[in-house]
């Protein structure tokens, strides 16, 4: 009997030691969006903790400074966990190697991983696995130890270009605001033609750091009133009104814009687990009311802007560029609690989410010679 649970004890902690270390070394070296479970669930319980801590706030810069903590206490918690499992993982082969008492072998364990050398075991066997233990708690922590500076890098990358747009789009930033802005400045179309260029190269470089380092998404701005989502749908909404409603020349990279923003939103929301329709119809739903959208071009047609004439079609071609990003866009707002700003997170995402399963649903219907399946309760 003793030799079975001695057995399973062992199987038990080097399968949870493998799958810590694994962990560590998907979060921290390998170079794509690798799932963890362990780093997820850390990450998870800081999240519920520090949301339910600002549900008490009375102001939203109150709930600013509380939230502007989850990304590095989320972190450390990732550390702690992996410490906490190599601890556990350990403990069990010691009580199945050394055959001693469980406060024994937690002690062993606790001591090896810290290198404390509070206790020892001089046999060959016990002694080897300290070693080993106390050079993974090293290796773990030289693995976070590394991983600050390429988080610094890329968070550094994102804020210069969140802050950029400030000075375009105003705070909160607004896609009328950034167009208005570039009309007053001669030769708008080169200069906003640098723009598309200099912005399709950032949402590449957060689909990349993003999902590699998921960690990154809840690092808020340094000012309360930025964010890296809400700059994301203010650009791509101002592309968006570039694309299909004023008069310029010919500008691929307009568009080119446009598909990689919501490209990388969607990787990014694949990472967490965020639903969207991947594959939206060109006249599906969207949370811009065609009010909301009259009056934007009110603005811009008061401002001396020269609008397309057939406001229809404008209108038509500027709802197929936001269904595209329309729901990714509020629900990763929703995930990182971005501040209050138009057309993002000032709208209930699961509208966007309800339009969609509605096209959906819709498209399923008109398909001849298939059943139209029921949506889950």
């Amino acid at each position: 009997m003793r030799l079975a649970l001695d057995i399973v004890a062992l199987v038990a902690g080097t399968a949870l030691v493998v799958a810590t270390v694994l962990s560590a070394v998907r979060s921290t070296v390998l170079p794509r969006a690798a799932q963890s479970r362990i780093a997820g669930t850390a990450v998870r319980a800081a999240r519920t903790f520090f949301r339910l801590r600002a549900k008490r706030s009375t102001t939203y810069e109150e709930r600013d400074r509380i939230m502007a903590m989850l990304g590095p206490v989320a972190l450390l918690s990732m550390l702690g966990f992996w410490l906490l499992l190599l601890i556990a993982g350990y403990t069990l082969i010691f009580l199945a190697v050394t055959h001693g008492s469980l406060a024994a072998a937690i002690k062993l364990s606790g001591s090896s991983i810290f290198t404390l050398g509070t206790a020892a075991d001089s046999r060959l066997g016990p002694s080897a696995l300290t070693y080993s233990e106390a050079a993974l708690g090293l290796l773990i922590v030289a693995l976070l130890i590394t991983y600050f500076p390429s988080i610094y890098n890329a968070f550094t990358r994102r804020e210069t270009g969140v802050s950029l747009l400030q000075v375009r789009a105003g705070s909160p930033p607004q896609a009328t605001t950034m167009l208005i802005r570039y009309h007053r400045i001669e030769e708008p179309s080169y200069r906003l033609g640098e723009l598309w260029r200099q912005w399709e190269g950032w949402f590449t470089d957060i689909e990349e750091s993003h999902t590699t380092f998921p960690i990154l998404v809840y690092f808020r701005s340094p000012q309360s009133d930025r964010s890296w989502v809400t700059a994301a749908g203010t650009l791509l909404d101002g592309a968006s009104f570039w694309a299909s409603c004023v008069e310029h020349p010919q500008d691929p990279d307009v568009q080119l814009c446009i598909r990689s923003g919501f490209l990388a939103l969607r990787r990014i929301a694949d990472s967490f687990k965020v639903p969207y329709d991947p594959d939206p119809p060109a006249d599906g739903a969207i949370t811009i009311s065609r009010q909301e959208w009259d009056a934007a071009m009110a603005e811009m047609e008061a401002a001396g802007m020269p609008l397309k004439a057939d406001r229809e079609k404008a209108w038509t071609a500027w709802k197929g560029w936001r269904v595209n990003y329309d729901a990714v866009l509020l629900l990763l707002a929703r995930l990182v609690e971005a501040p209050p700003a138009p057309w993002v997170s000032d709208r209930s995402p699961i509208a966007a989410l309800q339009g969609q399963a509605r096209g959906r649903a819709a498209r399923t219907a008109s398909r001849p010679g298939r059943r139209r399946r029921r949506s889950p309760q």
